[in-house]
């Protein structure tokens, strides 16, 4: 089976779309947002395919699309609609590896009666937590660590996104006993290339195939 990971974080606007974009590029993925809340101006899978410099052919196409950018079931609201999370199932990639990318955080809903974690949960895939490194970001992340080994959802890693913090990387790093993958600083020109050498820096493919040998 080829490799499928999650891309999700312990909050929104922390830059998981960006790190998405650079993983993709990275491992030679391809990119599915199931869920697009917010479709003015460019979306997260848009921004995707030019961060990452990724073909037509590797950009899986929403099951949702949402007009207003908000929790996804107060968009699908607005729209008359509801999001069936029994139909998420995971798409067939042709063995390509495949990154996957939430909305916000864990805890996210869905419907009134499902959150996004629910769906991690069934997928049973390995999730990639990203974490800003920011002040407040050690009880986010420990938070949802947390919340994720209690469903018993498999956690390759952490990945931070900001300004060097050791000494918060370092008390997520061992009190939530996690793999740190790398951190991605913020780039003030934000291009595919930009992003594309910085991941490259920051982060090795290998880490992230890690747990698909195990």
């Amino acid at each position: 089976m080829s490799l499928r990971i999650v891309v999700t974080g312990t909050d929104t606007g922390i830059g998981k779309t960006v790190f998405a974009s650079g993983l993709a590029n990275l491992l030679g993925a391809n990119y599915w947002k199931p869920i697009q809340a917010g479709l003015d101006g460019e979306t997260d899978t848009q921004a995707v395919a030019r961060l990452g410099g990724l073909s037509a052919d590797r950009i899986l196409q929403e099951r949702y699309r949402l007009r207003a950018p908000a929790s996804p079931h107060y968009s699908a609201e607005l729209d008359g609609v509801r999001v069936d999370a029994d139909s998420l199932d995971l798409p067939d990639t042709g063995g390509r590896p495949l990154v996957i990318e939430g909305a916000g955080g864990l805890m996210v809903p869905l419907s009134g009666d499902t959150l996004y974690i629910d769906v991690f949960e069934r997928w049973r895939l390995p999730v990639v937590l990203c974490a800003s490194t920011k002040l407040g970001t050690i009880n986010h992340s420990l938070l949802s660590i947390e919340a994720l080994r209690k469903r018993d959802i498999p956690i390759l890693g952490m990945a931070f996104i900001g300004e060097r913090n050791a000494e918060t990387q370092t008390a997520i790093r061992e009190m939530g006993r996690v793999r740190w993958l790398g951190r991605l600083p913020w780039l003030s020109d934000l291009t595919a290339e930009t992003l594309q050498t910085a991941f490259k820096a920051a982060f090795r493919a290998d880490s992230f195939k890690l747990y698909a040998e195990e």
